[in-house]
C-alpha cells in the first residue's frame, strides 16, 4: 500500500492519521512542536481505547492501527511517501514554506495536500517548484468520524494528482466530493445561509428559539442559533469575515450586529456558558414560513456555487448532508418546494430587504436555468 505523511500533530493532524493507519496505510506523521510528535502514539492510543472500551474497536485492530504509525523528528523521514497532507497553521507562508521543504525531499510523483478551509490553493501552490502535484483534502473535525472529504485543485493541478488524491482517501474509508478552489469550497460557503437567514430573521425580531424551533420541525437536527452555540459565536464570525473578505464584502455574506455582538460580550455559546440560546430551553410552535425562507437562501448559495462551475448539484447535496449532517441538500429542497416556491421566495426578500442587504437575495443563474 501506499506511505501517507502527516504534518501537523494536532487534534485535526492526529485525526487524519489515524484514519489512514486504520485503512492499513504506513502512516509517517511530525509536528515542529516536539510535546505533540512526542506523545502523538499515546494519544492515538488513547482515543483507540475508548473505542476498545466501547465495543467499536477489537483489540487486534488497534494493535494495527498503532503498529501502522511512525512519528520521525524532520521532514527527511517523509522522503518515501506517495501523499503528504498537511495540517498545521492556517498561513499560507507556512504552509508554501513546508511544501518547498517538502518538495526537495519527497519524489517527483508525490502528491502534496493541503488541509486548508480558508487559502485558495492556487495560493499555495504558487510558489512551488512542481504545482500540478498540489492540491486540498479538506477532512472535517473530527476527521476519524466525519465521512466527507473536500477535493479541491486549483488549475494547475494534474489529472494524474487529483486521481490518486481521491483513490487513497476513498480507500481510508471517506466520501470525497471535488469542489471547485473557490473560498470556503462547497460546505462552509454553503452553510453561510443556515447562519445568516437566522441571523436576518433575529435581526427582524423574530426569536432565536422560534427560528430553531421551526428548522428542527423541517427535519434538521440542531437549529441555527443551537449550532453557533455548538461551534462557538467566536468562531461562525471568524468563518463569516473571512468569506464576506473573500468574495468582496458582498451582501450574501454579511457579518450581522447581533453575531458580533455576542462575540464582544464573551457570550460564544457552550463554551463561554451563555449563547443565542444556551442553556435556556424552550419549545414554540414552529412556523414552516421560516423554514422555507432559510431553505430558500440555502438553494440560491448553493446555485452560485453551482454557477461557478467544478462541482456538481448532486456533490453539493452529499457534501451538506455529510459535513453538517443536514437532513437534505440544497437541490433536494429545491425539488421539495419547487423552483417557483423558491423563486418568489428569494424576490419577496429581496424587494424587502434593508439597503445594507440590497442584492442578497438575487437569485443565481444555475437557479433559474434550472
Amino acid at each position: 500500500m501506499a506511505t501517507i505523511g502527516v504534518v501537523g500533530l494536532g487534534t485535526m493532524g492526529l485525526g487524519i492519521a489515524q484514519v489512514f493507519a486504520a485503512a492499513g496505510f504506513t502512516t509517517i506523521t511530525t509536528d515542529a512542536h516536539a510535546p505533540a510528535r512526542d506523545t502523538a502514539r499515546a494519544r492515538m492510543a488513547d482515543a483507540l481505547a475508548a473505542r476498545v472500551t466501547a465495543g467499536k474497536l477489537s483489540e487486534a485492530d488497534r494493535d494495527a492501527t498503532l503498529s501502522n504509525l511512525r512519528a520521525v523528528e524532520t521532514l527527511s523521514g517523509f522522503a518515501p511517501c506517495d501523499l503528504v497532507i498537511e495540517a498545521i497553521v492556517e498561513r499560507a507562508d507556512a504552509k508554501q514554506a513546508l511544501f518547498a521543504q517538502l518538495e526537495t525531499i519527497v519524489s517527483a510523483t508525490t502528491i502534496l495536500a493541503t488541509n486548508t478551509s480558508s487559502i485558495p490553493v492556487a495560493t499555495i501552490a504558487s510558489t512551488a517548484q512542481n504545482p500540478d502535484r498540489i492540491l486540498a483534502l479538506h477532512f472535517f473535525n473530527p476527521p476519524t468520524a466525519m465521512k466527507l472529504v473536500e477535493l479541491a485543485p486549483h488549475a494547475g493541478t494534474s489529472a494524474t494528482a487529483l486521481a490518486t488524491a481521491r483513490t487513497l482517501t476513498e480507500a481510508a474509508g471517506k466520501t470525497v466530493i471535488q469542489c471547485p478552489d473557490r473560498p470556503g469550497f462547497i460546505v462552509n460557503r454553503c452553510a453561510r445561509p443556515y447562519y445568516g437567514e437566522a441571523l436576518a430573521l433575529l435581526e427582524e425580531g423574530i426569536p432565536a428559539a422560534h427560528i430553531d424551533a421551526a428548522m428542527q420541525a423541517a427535519g434538521y437536527r440542531l437549529g441555527p442559533f443551537a449550532l453557533i452555540d455548538l461551534i462557538g459565536a467566536d468562531i461562525n464570525l471568524a468563518a463569516t469575515l473571512g468569506l464576506n473578505a473573500a468574495m468582496g464584502n458582498h451582501p450574501r455574506y454579511h457579518a450581522f450586529a447581533a453575531l458580533r455582538d455576542q462575540v464582544a460580550a464573551g457570550h460564544l455559546g457552550r463554551k463561554s456558558g451563555q449563547g443565542f440560546l444556551f442553556p435556556a430551553k424552550t419549545d414554540p410552535a414552529p412556523d414552516p414560513a421560516i423554514a422555507l425562507r432559510i431553505e430558500a437562501t440555502l438553494v440560491n448559495e448553493a446555485a452560485w456555487l453551482l454557477t461557478e462551475g467544478g462541482t456538481s448539484a448532486q456533490g453539493i447535496d452529499t457534501a451538506m448532508k455529510l459535513g453538517l449532517n443536514f437532513p437534505r441538500g440544497p437541490f433536494e429542497a429545491l425539488s421539495q418546494h419547487g423552483k417557483s416556491a423558491i423563486l418568489a421566495t428569494l424576490a419577496a426578500l429581496e424587494s424587502a430587504a434593508p439597503p445594507h442587504l440590497k442584492t442578497r437575495y438575487l437569485p443565481a443563474p444555475a437557479l433559474e436555468a434550472l
